[in-house]
């Protein structure tokens, strides 16, 4: 007989499945606290709880000895637990997909636990009172985006107009000088524009983490980290540059686990 499919409405934990433990978070606690009020990974029936040693415990629930593939469902229940467990800890996220498979699953946290501990309560102690806010900042209108750099660049803006009702074979090199114009201006643009957003955010946080744009129109994906005493100026600052900032959209979201900052990968065969 084969085990339930993973996700089923039977669930997939029974007698004849081997368990293993899936793991979302370090913290700090005493006891061991469950998080009844959210969904573990991969099946809605089990519980997320935790597996303690000395003062620190994993945050983990029942898992197939199986991988996780990397799609949006998993990862949103996987983030929604870390979420849950940043409402009443300060937290170290584990990277998603995390399972200890070996024979003492239980046993093999605790390991985890003693080996790292310094490492854990170094970084505990470096976040405690701490949040990670994040922020995206993108043009509205790529159309206006255009027009303004063509009316800050006299030269692009003679060239493009030299182009227009020419063939696009006679003119194949001018028009590919023309692309590179506009790429470079709107790179500096950006930059300028980037730097006028992050600077007065970036006084007000401990430490800032600027990553990639992903898209043409954004300008800002940065996530900073924020004592929790100034989470409210903070706040008050993005808001100042939503109002001033009227040709971009502001993307604000916060408080979340801090992914930027740190990120706990395990490799169970070091233990």
């Amino acid at each position: 007989m084969k085990p339930p499919v993973l996700g089923s409405p039977r669930g997939w934990i029974n007698a004849m499945t081997p368990v293993g433990k899936y793991l979302y978070a370090i913290i700090r606690s005493l006891g061991e606290p469950t998080f009844d009020d959210v969904l573990a990974v991969g099946d809605p029936h089990i519980k997320v709880h935790t597996l303690s040693w000395d003062g620190l415990a994993a945050v983990v629930s029942d898992s197939p000895l199986t991988e996780y593939p990397s799609n949006r469902s998993y990862m949103l229940a996987h983030q929604r637990v870390q979420e849950r467990v940043l409402r009443e800890f300060t937290l170290l996220p584990v990277r998603f997909g995390t399972v200890a498979t070996g024979t003492s699953p239980e046993k093999d946290i605790q390991k985890l636990l003693q080996k790292r501990v310094r490492e854990f309560d170094a970084l505990l102690a470096d976040l405690e009172g701490h949040v990670e806010l994040g922020l995206k900042a993108l043009w509205r209108d790529e159309r206006l985006l255009f027009e303004e750099i063509l009316s800050e660049n006299p030269s692009i803006q003679r060239l493009r107009d030299s182009l227009a009702g020419k063939p696009s074979h006679a003119t194949q090199f001018d028009r590919i000088r023309l692309g590179e114009m506009i790429k470079d201006a709107l790179g500096l643009k950006k930059a300028g524009e980037a730097a006028g957003i992050v600077t007065p955010l970036r006084r007000l946080a401990r430490s800032c983490v600027e990553k990639p744009v992903v898209l043409e129109r954004m300008i800002v994906n940065a996530a900073f980290l924020v004592d929790k005493a100034r989470e409210g100026e903070f706040d008050q600052a993005v808001a100042k540059l939503d109002v001033e900032r009227c040709e971009m959209v502001i993307k604000y979201v916060g408080p979340i686990p801090p992914y930027n900052f740190v990120n706990i990968a395990v490799n169970w065969q070091a233990l």
